[in-house]
C-alpha cells in the first residue's frame, strides 16, 4: 500500500508519512533519528507533539477520492508524555471522537517501534473555510 499525499511542507521536512487515511482515522509515520533528539538522547518532545498533532487533525479531514479537499487548523491541543522517545520509528495514530459543522474533537497516540505508547493527545480543531 502506498502512502498518502501529505501535502504539508513542515511535516515532509521532518520525514513524516501519511501511511493510513480513512474517514475517523490517519497514521503517520517518522523515522527517529539524531536530527530530532533532545539533550538527552531522546525523541524530542515538540516532534512528538508536531506529529501527535497532525495524526488528531487529519483524521478529522479525511475525504473520499473525488471530493473536494477539508482543511483545518488546530485550536486546542492538551498533549500528556508517557514514557521515552527511544526506538528507530514513532508512529501517531488519529482518532475523530466527533465533529460538528465548523469544529471537530480527535485524539491521538504515539507509539515507538508499534509497541510503546509514548504519549497522548486530545485535541480542537476548525475546519478551514476554502475559498
Amino acid at each position: 500500500m502506498s502512502d498518502f499525499p501529505i501535502d504539508n511542507p513542515f511535516l515532509e521536512s521532518l520525514g513524516v508519512r501519511l501511511t493510513q487515511w480513512r474517514d475517523g482515522y490517519a497514521e503517520l509515520l517518522m523515522t527517529i533519528d539524531a536530527s530530532k533528539l533532545n539533550r538527552q538522547g531522546v525523541l524530542q518532545g515538540g516532534a512528538i507533539a508536531t506529529l501527535l498533532d497532525a495524526a488528531a487533525g487529519y483524521a478529522g479531514l479525511y475525504a473520499p477520492a473525488g471530493e473536494p479537499e477539508r482543511h483545518g487548523f488546530t485550536l486546542s491541543l492538551t498533549t500528556n508524555y508517557l514514557d521515552k522517545g527511544l526506538g528507530t520509528s514513532v508512529t501517531a495514530k488519529g482518532f475523530l471522537e466527533r465533529s460538528g459543522r465548523s469544529i471537530f474533537f480527535s485524539r491521538a497516540e504515539a507509539w515507538v517501534d508499534g509497541k510503546l505508547l509514548i504519549a497522548s493527545a486530545q485535541g480542537t480543531f476548525k475546519y478551514a473555510k476554502t475559498a
